[in-house]
């Protein structure tokens, strides 16, 4: 067994998949997509905000041959599915200021890989931007794509080579690894990427800021949970919505039944 840095923090996530090999393998192996690039851009920002909002893109790679970009993010937040929406439209839209067209140069993808868990329990989840019939056939013209990832729900369905990418994730978020279980060699690079004896002093202290960050708005929305069954959301309201939330309930019948609001009904399916 091998002793590693979790992947759920941003820091070491990064440390291990700016490498070109390792990145460039991961978007293979999800995409089915070979890119030609020389190097990765951590935190990468645009210099015109859209919509008075400049993402930061955790992970991002241009490959101008084959004309794609690559962004992959990590974090898990309460609207990640519209966030990461909004930072795939940022990167199009991007480009519209040097183009004669509204047709892009480069074919964006969107790669966010949710460490926690995710409410809809599935492994790979597909935003097309492509037309469709409605009998589900898409018409080829349009790439760009976001790719949801969620290695907890990895499964005997989840497709190779892919899912060997996604258990090594879910794998070192308890700080071990079992080498002998992966074969990829760009899988083996992370973890040797992420040691736990080659995390540097910087590293460990970005490390402890996530976590207390994360500590800390778990605290805070607890803490307003809190507030609000002093002020009459009954403990037994909570109960009632979380056993309809593992019965597969959905969030409007849930929220109609016992009057909680939604972000409270997020939080427990979130936590689920």
């Amino acid at each position: 067994m091998k002793q590693v840095a979790s992947l759920r923090y941003g820091v070491i996530f990064k440390k291990a998949f700016c490498d070109v090999e390792i990145f460039t393998g991961f978007v293979r192996d999800t995409l089915g997509i070979t890119l030609e690039i020389d190097k990765v851009e951590t935190e990468k920002t645009f210099d015109t905000p859209v919509g008075k909002v400049q993402p930061r893109f955790d992970l991002y790679a241009e490959d101008k041959k084959n004309r794609i970009i690559v962004d992959i993010q990590h974090e898990r937040h309460i609207d990640h599915y519209d966030r990461f929406l909004h930072y795939h439209c940022v990167a199009l839209l991007e480009q519209i200021k040097n183009s004669s067209s509204y047709r892009p140069n480069l074919s964006v993808y969107t790669i966010v890989v949710l460490t926690s868990g995710d409410k809809h329990k599935k492994d790979v989840l597909v935003t097309h931007f492509d037309p469709c019939d409605l009998n589900g056939n898409y018409v080829n013209a349009i790439p760009h794509k976001i790719i949801f990832l969620c290695p907890k729900y990895a499964n005997e369905n989840t497709p190779e080579p892919l899912k060997e990418w996604m258990q090594a994730v879910d794998d070192s978020l308890d700080g071990e690894v079992d080498e002998t279980h992966y074969h990829l060699p760009e899988v083996l690079k992370i973890f040797s990427h992420i040691e736990r004896d080659d995390i540097s002093p910087k590293e460990k202290a970005r490390m402890i800021d996530e976590y207390n960050l994360e500590e800390l708005k778990q605290t805070t929305f607890d803490e307003g949970i809190a507030e609000g069954i002093a002020e009459g959301v009954e403990k037994n309201k909570l109960d009632t919505a979380t056993a309809m939330i593992k019965k597969n309930l959905s969030s409007e019948m849930i929220a109609e039944i016992t009057g909680l609001s939604e972000e409270i009904i997020l939080h427990l399916q979130n936590k689920e």
